[in-house]
């Protein structure tokens, strides 16, 4: 398959999975909650990476390196999670996660060195 093609296929079904969720996020949030807590950005990107490079040893480290990112991607919905008792608002909120998330990419980083 070209890959040019190939790529705009995974961006399409990407943009999809996105997008549905966000949806379905304002109509029932609790299962919008569980849908994007499935692994299904990991499930189609180990699926894309096998069909595109067929490399076994690659794809261990991809799924090493999300089996220790998950935990700490956590990190990014602790100021939601506190915002019930702190009433800082979703700016407040959303900067504080990116920043715990980005603490915890250098953790994940200095973990892989």
């Amino acid at each position: 398959m070209n890959s040019s093609i190939y790529f705009v296929l995974k961006f399409i079904l990407s943009g999809l999975m996105i997008a549905g969720a966000s949806w379905l996020a304002g109509r029932k949030p609790v299962l919008a909650g569980f849908i994007i807590a499935l692994p299904l950005v990991s499930i189609l990107s180990m699926l894309f990476s096998y069909v595109e490079y067929r490399s076994m040893e690659k794809l261990n480290q991809f799924a090493i390196s999300i089996f220790a990112a998950v935990p700490l991607s956590l990190l990014f919905f602790t100021p939601f999670l506190l915002n019930r008792w702190l009433k800082c608002g979703f700016a407040a909120s959303m900067l504080a996660g990116l920043l715990l998330l980005f603490a915890a990419f250098l953790l994940h980083r200095l973990i892989f060195k």
